[in-house]
């Protein structure tokens, strides 16, 4: 990354009357630091957006302010955006002092592909995404790369401790023992047991309660029938 050079003016427009420049294309911004006087600025919009995208958060920027004869070595430090359009509403500059260290958070970009995930045999889990680290400004890096493409089995784990830095110049804040990525076993499948069928009553059980019982052929007893009511049973 090259030299980032960006230019603001002193801002006098503070509160409610802030919109107004915002109209005008402008991004309302402060700038504060160690030993440093809070400074209210603007600067153009677009061009901070330009900056914004080569440095991120962890970018060392000249900021040239109008009227002052040397320039501000700065970080970004705090975004503000509208949740409707993204357009930047605000943003902080932290001045920092180039022979001090200052404390940062690094994004973590993973590269390369885990044999372990394309051969279906697990999953890859990114479980950090940033780290906090210690350097001078000029040292800060603008992100950690992590290749997993060495990650062939279930299980295998890279972690904080395992990144490839100079440890001359930056001194890991966060947990080295914190897994950065690993590779999880695949979720079983549940298997639903289906429900068990019906089954016939076995031959010669007794019916059910309310069930007639079943006659067959003509060796069934003939129901008893009773004489009609007022008429005498006569002998032949």
């Amino acid at each position: 990354m090259g030299k980032l050079n960006l230019k603001a003016e002193k801002r006098t427009v503070l509160g409610r009357k802030i919109k107004k420049i915002r109209r005008e294309g402008l991004l309302p911004a402060n700038v504060y630091g160690k030993k440093v006087e809070s400074l209210s600025l603007q600067l153009d919009a677009k061009e901070f957006g330009k900056i914004y995208q080569e440095a991120g958060e962890t970018g060392m920027i000249d900021l040239a302010v109008a009227g002052e004869k040397e320039v501000r070595p700065v970080l970004i430090h705090n975004i503000q955006k509208d949740p409707v359009s993204e357009n930047f509403l605000h943003v902080d500059f932290r001045q920092v002092i180039l022979t001090e260290k200052v404390t940062a958070t690094i994004p973590v970009q993973i590269t390369g592909e885990a044999p372990a995930e394309t051969q279906k045999l697990g999953i890859l889990v990114q479980q950090t995404s940033a780290i906090e680290i210690e350097a001078l400004p000029a040292d800060l890096p603008e992100h950690f790369v992590v290749d997993v493409s060495g990650l062939s089995e279930v299980n295998q784990t890279i972690f904080l401790k395992d990144l490839t830095i100079d440890r001359k110049k930056i001194e890991i804040i966060t947990d080295p023992e914190q897994i950065i990525v690993k590779i999880e076993p695949l979720a079983k499948e549940e298997v639903v047991a289906p429900p068990p069928a019906a089954e016939a009553p076995a031959e010669g059980t007794a019916p059910t309660e309310g069930e007639a019982p079943k006659t067959e052929g003509t060796d069934a007893a003939p129901a008893e029938t009773k004489p009609e009511e007022g008429k005498e049973k006569t002998e032949g």
